[in-house]
């Protein structure tokens, strides 16, 4: 069975009642089928989000991750090409240009925001790349949800998580077809 990890982030600020990214998992979370698991409400600590999904990860061997965090002063949906540690760069295997066709609320990002965000989704990538894994990674970046935009934004979410499980679905056929023909 196809499992998709969705993580979410906690506040950081006093005037923050929720996250966005968290809002949104809420949302998803209502209507979702078996195979999306949540880690909810990661701190906002460079150390302690990673160490935390990066433990979940390795006990739930998912075949996604859609890590998920809040960019206030964004308006629309935004999907990260990449992480950056000093000189480090690591991009998502997943093709965000499929991805976002199609998608009105959603833009591709080259700034994962150089923040907690960014930190764990270089750490959750480095993370597959050293374990040799084929699992499929990105980072969206939500912004803050209102009544204008909430349901534009679900959308368009619920979404990638459609073709992120295609991109799975497809990768699984072509191993077995690579299997059976050793």
């Amino acid at each position: 069975m196809t499992q998709i990890l969705l993580t979410s982030f906690t506040t950081w600020k006093a005037h923050q009642r929720s996250n966005a990214s968290d809002d949104l998992l809420i949302e998803i979370q209502k209507n979702s089928s078996s195979d999306l698991v949540f880690l909810r409400q990661l701190p906002v600590d460079f150390r302690l989000a990673p160490e935390q999904a990066i433990a979940h990860i390795n006990k739930l061997q998912p075949d996604a991750i859609i890590l998920c965090g809040m960019a206030e002063s964004r308006q629309k949906l935004t999907v990260e090409s990449r992480a950056i540690a000093g000189e480090t760069i690591f991009h998502t295997k997943v093709d965000l240009e499929k991805l976002v066709k199609g998608l009105e609320f959603t833009e591709i990002s080259q700034d994962a925001g150089q923040f907690v965000c960014e930190a764990l989704y270089f750490a959750t990538l480095k993370h597959l790349q050293e374990a040799s894994s084929d699992c499929l990674c990105m980072f969206v970046h939500v912004p803050i949800l209102t009544p204008a935009n909430s349901q534009l934004v679900t959308q368009d979410f619920q979404a990638m998580i459609e073709s992120v499980r295609g991109e799975v679905c497809q990768a699984k056929a072509k191993a077995d077809i690579l299997k059976h023909h050793r």
